[in-house]
């Protein structure tokens, strides 16, 4: 079975080797024919803690590291953050 891949932003860098992810998808419903936005906060293993809060990554699945943590850093698409000088 392939591995899923999805893009989202960091919500939360607060954890040692673990961010937090949004992803957003957009639907159409079924009545009224509008598009709706549903997102969905998924724990990612981040080993080199390089990813901060706002960056833009993509992630992985792959099989679980721990009890909510099935999901791995692919790498960092934008870097919203800014670099001091």
């Amino acid at each position: 079975m392939p591995r899923r891949i999805m893009q989202g932003t960091v919500v939360s860098d607060k954890s040692d080797k673990t961010i937090v992810v949004k992803v957003e998808r957009r639907l159409r419903h079924p009545v009224y024919k509008k598009f709706i936005t549903r997102s969905k906060r998924y724990s990612v293993h981040d080993p080199e803690n390089g990813s901060k809060t706002g960056d833009m990554v993509r992630i992985r699945e792959r099989s679980p590291i721990s009890k909510t943590k099935s999901w791995e850093v692919l790498k960092d698409t934008d870097k919203s953050s800014t670099t001091e000088k």
